[in-house]
């Protein structure tokens, strides 16, 4: 069982020094019970920076984020095996969790900056493209690494339909709590 301590610092050296090499060196370090205690964490702390939705806000907040990661990286695992990968679920969810945390409480504390300045209506959405793509080329990285899968056509097969896989069922959730 990883220790959040070890996971903060493994998250620095992925989000510093991003490679498939970085994130083969941790893929091994945690499981899912890790990568979701990890992501609840960071739910919670982006939750409170963005508390305007009051307090069912944050805790519907942090189950959709949780709920969204576990099914993100099952879809990952599962399509990436029809791919031909080898990786474990506790691979991709931890591999995963190593840049989805640090990413998230920094666009959380972006956007808490922003929001409090005239300048943040402009540079918001600048912000959260900005944080797409750098998830983007940080969940490339992590597929390669946890399913063991090259580059390309089938990595971006595996990024694509899990994503739309997972908005799917995270519109399903989120109209069943807001119903």
């Amino acid at each position: 069982m990883a220790q959040v301590s070890e996971m903060i610092q493994q998250s620095r050296e992925v989000v510093t020094k991003p490679s498939v090499a970085t994130f083969e060196k941790y893929e091994t370090g945690g499981t899912m019970q890790d990568a979701l205690i990890y992501v609840a964490i960071a739910a919670g702390i982006a939750g409170l920076l963005g508390l305007g939705g009051g307090i069912g806000g944050l805790i519907s907040g942090v189950v959709t984020t949780l709920l969204g990661f576990f099914i993100f990286t099952y879809l990952v695992f599962w399509i990436g095996k029809q791919q031909g990968g080898t990786g474990s679920l506790d691979e991709v969810a931890y591999t995963f969790s190593l840049f989805w945390v640090p990413l998230s409480i920094i666009g959380g504390l972006a956007t808490l900056v922003l929001t409090i300045t005239l300048i943040g209506i402009v540079f918001i959405p600048i912000l959260l493209i900005a944080i797409l793509v750098v998830n983007i080329y940080f969940a490339y990285l992590a597929v390669q690494s946890s399913m063991n899968l090259p580059t390309g056509g089938k990595t971006w097969l595996v990024l694509i339909l899990s994503a739309v896989g997972t908005g799917i069922v995270n519109g399903i959730v989120t109209s069943m709590l807001f119903k």
